[in-house]
């Protein structure tokens, strides 16, 4: 080792396995002299904005893992490496085989967490999402990306502005929080004053001069009010540590904000802090006693967090006292246990335990509520809601409300009891129709209280509400309600959907996906989902849309007018010819298929009616050809060099400006086909009516149809039948 590096690293060595051994429970060296080794050798050529040696920012993130919330020896190895695979060509397999799949692992996670931010936008709810559960499979991820966070904020001085604001924004609605939940307390105050000071220098160096120059009366004032405290403490034999609390800029900034109150009145400058060395809880309570015997206590500012310790596991007395000159001031108490679990959280933890159990119970609570913000996100959820949902739940103080058997839960502030209900389980939240709080019947709105009991009142015939959603608070009502909302519309969707396409099947329609969707919007609905939910709820007559009443059709029945149209037709060709020897008996037409010049046509020979003319795919035809063959005659129309004959095309669609015209052009383009007279009409916003064009045969008529159905805002094109 020595033949390799220098003396100042190894210098820097022998502190960080100095560090090691002072705060790990166990150090495996050769495993960190290793690491180190590698660390130096892959960034030697390296160097940061400041002008130092790359390498100096892993090694000090080691020294922030083993000296601010140790937890092991492979998160000190992991926190040299962390830069190791993304800026080297060494990768993952080298690194699970030289330090063990634990550390590959580790890397690999703080890695991902890295790139997940870069050249995005923070508000990314996705961002949150990938952060949050890397950290699930090993805390010790998000340990060593905290310390890697928290050397680049000490050190950001050095970068761009620009790049200072975006860091420090992002440390400021990231990891901060993150830290917070994780019960991380100096790192987060840490991390809030660092970004405050870059976000907002003007008030950052206002506050930092003021509380500078009250330093040294506010330190007079905390002795004054501490000399008796001490006197009693010592009086009783106890061992304690006594002391002001450390002034945090950017909190002292938001109370600043929140309370709109000037920087001279927010109370809690004026802070002490009682750090008992015995680890009994009870001391806490024989301390608060000998405190409110020497000042008098504010009732509505007492917390006691020993009893009911936070999410994060934060356990502490705070009480709010009046102090010489009538000044307030704050008195935390807690034991030396507490005080490092409230300033290294997680890490802290598991100091007290003799090893490390993933499964512990107080982290299994912790992430159960990642996963209830995030793996529950439905997919349609607005990244916004969940980003505030997610806000809120980081940043908000917690309210504590008893079941009727007396279990606790926990909720943030202006929670209701619908929020409760969910909280107790999502059955019973499905199906809340009341709640009683306290003995009390109350509505489903009311805000609740710290200490409210609670009791919810259930009915298998109660749904979510979509009202709910203005007043509940937890993500996890939230998710509820809207999946059940969702699921809902979803049904009413397809219901809608079923009966549009049954409509327009038995009106011969037919419509694109973007011919709905306009016809959606010009009916007032942001998207066809809405119009389909709509024809659900019968909010929509698709018989008035789709099949406008007209004049026209009341004065003479379908059934009328096509019989004028077939008389016109046929008068036009000429009638049909017959073949062979049946020239002079009677012709008619058969009313069963109603054949017009242009069908494949045959007689058949009647008894006493002479001989009926049918379409060749007639089906009474077939029929009856079964059993007399003999008494079909062959039959067709008159056909000479450009002759034509009539046809009728019935059409419908958007009735919109300039559609007669683009009609007219599309059948007057086409091989010089001529109009013999258009018939349409309007209802709402849709047309349809009829065109009869002379045409040379039915081949014609097709390929002019197919032009029609090209036109805009045209929805079914058929030719003019008795049927349709």
């Amino acid at each position: 080792m020595e033949a390799t590096i220098s003396i100042k690293h190894k210098r820097m060595l022998d502190d960080l396995l100095a560090a090691c051994k002072t705060n790990l429970p166990a150090v495996n060296e050769g495993l960190i002299q290793k690491a180190f080794q590698l660390s130096y050798e892959s960034h030697k050529n390296d160097f940061r904005a400041s002008g130092e040696p790359y390498f100096n920012h892993p090694y000090e993130v080691a020294m922030v893992v083993a000296r601010e919330f140790p937890l092991d020896d492979i998160s000190v190895v992991s926190a040299l490496l962390h830069d190791v695979v993304e800026d080297s060509d060494i990768g993952l397999d080298f690194i699970a085989k030289e330090f063990g799949k634990e550390v590959a692992e580790i890397v690999d996670g703080v890695t991902k967490i890295g790139g997940v931010f870069k050249g995005q936008e923070i508000t990314q709810a996705e961002n949150y999402r990938k952060l949050l559960l890397s950290m699930i499979k090993d805390v010790r991820v998000i340990l060593v990306k905290f310390a890697d966070r928290l050397h680049n904020m000490r050190t950001l001085e050095f970068v761009h502005p620009q790049k200072q604001r975006r860091v420090a924004k992002e440390t400021l609605e990231i990891y901060a929080p993150f830290a917070h939940r994780f019960g991380l307390g100096a790192v987060k105050w840490e991390m809030e004053d660092l970004a405050f000071k870059y976000l907002n220098k003007e008030a950052y160096d206002d506050i930092a001069k003021k509380v500078k120059n009250t330093r040294k009366e506010r330190e007079a004032f905390i002795n004054k009010f501490s000399k008796p405290i001490t006197e009693k403490l010592k009086e009783h034999k106890l061992n304690y540590e006594i002391g002001g609390r450390p002034k945090h800029l950017y909190s002292v900034y938001r109370k600043m904000i929140v309370q709109n109150r000037p920087f001279e009145d927010i109370y809690d400058l004026l802070a002490v802090r009682i750090v008992l060395e015995s680890n009994d809880p009870n001391e806490c309570y024989y301390v608060l006693g000998i405190i409110n015997q020497l000042y008098k206590p504010i009732a509505d500012r007492f917390k006691d967090f020993i009893s009911i310790p936070k999410k994060n596991n934060y356990q502490s007395i705070h009480t709010t006292v009046i102090g010489p000159e009538g000044k307030l001031v704050e008195v935390q108490i807690r034991t030396r246990k507490m005080h490092e679990i409230a300033e290294r959280g997680v890490a802290a933890h598991w100091k007290y335990k003799e090893k490390i159990e993933t499964s512990d119970a107080d982290l299994e609570e912790w992430v159960n509520w990642v996963r209830d913000i995030f793996e529950n996100a439905s997919k349609d959820e607005a990244t916004k809601e969940i980003l505030a949902s997610f806000k809120l739940n980081l940043y908000q103080d917690e309210i504590y409300i008893f079941t009727p058997k007396g279990d606790l839960r926990r909720l943030p502030l202006q929670s209701t009891p619908v929020d409760f209900a969910y909280e107790v389980h999502s059955n019973v939240g499905d199906h809340c129709i009341g709640a009683k709080v306290n003995g009390k019947i109350v509505p489903l709105d009311t805000v609740l209280h710290s200490g409210d009991q609670v009791e919810i009142i259930t009915s298998k015939n109660q749904h979510p509400n979509k009202s709910w959603l203005q007043f509940v608070q937890t993500h996890k009502a939230k998710s509820h309600i809207r999946k059940y909302l969702n699921k809902e519309e979803e049904k009413l969707y397809d219901v809608g959907k079923d009966i549009w396409e049954r409509k327009i099947k038995k009106l011969k329609l037919s419509f694109s996906h973007d011919e709905i969707a306009k016809l959606a919007r010009k009916l007032k609905f942001d998207n066809t989902r809405h119009f389909y939910t709509a024809i659900a709820l019968e909010k929509v007559n698709l018989d008035e849309i789709l099949n406008p009443k007209i004049e026209e059709e009341e004065k003479a029945p379908p059934e009328l007018e096509f019989n004028k149209f077939a008389d016109i037709a046929r008068t036009t060709a000429g009638g049909v010819v017959v073949e062979g020897d049946q020239k002079g008996l009677a012709i008619s037409y058969a009313k069963c298929c109603h054949p017009i010049p242009g069908d494949p046509v045959v007689g058949y020979v009647t008894i006493g009616e002479g001989i009926k003319i049918h379409r060749r795919d007639c089906n009474n035809l077939i029929s009856m050809l079964k059993n007399s063959e003999s008494r079909v005659v062959p039959v067709n129309w008159p056909k000479t060099n450009g002759a034509f004959f009539v046809a009728g095309i019935k059409i419908r669609g958007e009735d919109m400006p300039g559609i007669l015209k683009d009609i007219s052009n599309c059948i007057t383009t086409y091989e010089n086909t001529n109009i013999k007279s258009v018939n349409i009409s309007t209802g709402d916003s849709m047309f349809k009516g009829t065109v009869t064009v002379y045409v040379k045969d039915l081949i014609h008529l097709n390929k002019l149809m197919d032009r029609l159905k090209k036109v805009k805002g045209i929805y079914s094109v058929e030719r003019f039948d008795a049927e349709s």
